[in-house]
């Protein structure tokens, strides 16, 4: 779409007389929203859409919810997790036997061995993410699951280190470890379990709603799709001899077919890359096909709307 406008815009910056400087300069453009497309972290299930298309909504305002039984299971387990590691922390014993030793060395080379597997999953995301293969929201995960192993083997070497030192102390430490590591991983869960209900980033208009109640969303894919306010960019295109004349941060007047008076954009962008008309000749008889992307960004929103024509003035 934004090709599509710049295309015919260019040509029509073009052909018009704008350029020089007898005459106040005027150019056709048109209006663009700068959307916030809201998503979840994590995928599931849609449980409940709070909101519709046209519905406008407030900053923290509940957009939508995932199912969250698998993440209050997961929450469940890892608050029973140290529930069990507070209880050995109370009940401290002085020494441990061969066999009670062995099986933590067991559970240990066990433990390394998951280590290595999430940090091969790791490299592997992030190297997707860099072609853009994966949401980040994977190799947030994959990094999570790393540090949850890093936590399981300090947890089993201490535990290692205290069964084959009587002093009751080190045990101390062992145990004062594992529930730290068990803390960490309850907040872990509690966070993840917040991220299935999901809020509104901003104050904004709901443009459009692209899933359903039901449905099953992938993480990082946009659910509802906002327009927030004071969002709405002006995009037009000025001949080269006009570029030098605008500066970054510069207001222009902004008129259309039964908007109101008074309307400003204040410049924001001005493009390095210039585009073309047919023919596609550099020259210095060419020079007045050569055109400028300019974005301006509205003061107000009232009575525009996106993909609306629109024409820019400058101050005389």
């Amino acid at each position: 779409m934004n090709e599509f406008f710049a295309a015919i815009w260019g040509f029509v910056a073009s052909i018009l007389p704008l350029g020089g400087h007898d005459l106040p300069a005027h150019y056709n453009g048109y209006v663009e929203g700068d959307y916030v497309y809201v998503a979840a972290q994590s995928g599931g299930q849609i449980e409940q859409l709070m909101v519709s298309r046209g519905d406008r909504v407030t900053e923290g305002e509940v957009l939508f919810e995932i199912d969250d039984a698998q993440a209050k299971a997961t929450l469940r387990a890892a608050e029973a997790r140290l529930a069990q590691a507070k209880a050995n922390l109370a009940n401290l014993e002085t020494g441990s036997r061969d066999a009670e030793i062995e099986v933590i060395r067991a559970t240990l080379e066990q433990a390394q061995v998951s280590l290595d597997l999430a940090q091969l999953s790791l490299g592997r995301s992030e190297r997707l993410l860099e072609k853009e293969l994966v949401a980040p929201a994977k190799v947030d995960a994959d990094r999570a699951a790393v540090e949850s192993a890093k936590a399981q083997v300090a947890q089993l070497t201490a535990q290692l280190q205290v069964a084959e030192l009587p002093a009751r102390e080190a045990q101390q430490v062992a145990a004062e470890a594992a529930v730290a590591a068990a803390e960490a991983e309850v907040q872990l869960y509690q966070t993840q379990l917040q991220d299935r209900q999901v809020t509104a980033p901003a104050n904004g208009l709901v443009d459009d709603v692209t899933y359903d109640e039901g449905e099953v969303v992938g993480a990082g894919s946009p659910v509802v799709i906002i327009l927030p306010e004071n969002a709405l960019i002006v995009r037009f295109f000025v001949p080269e001899g006009d570029r030098s004349q605008i500066s970054i941060g510069e207001e222009l007047g902004v008129t259309c077919d039964g908007c109101e008076d008074g309307l400003v954009a204040k410049v924001e962008r001005l493009a390095t890359d210039p585009q073309y008309t047919p023919p596609i000749i550099f020259s210095r008889e060419e020079r007045s096909r050569m055109v400028f992307l300019v974005e301006a960004r509205l003061e107000s929103n009232d009575g525009l709307t996106p993909g609306q024509p629109v024409t820019v003035a400058r101050p005389e």
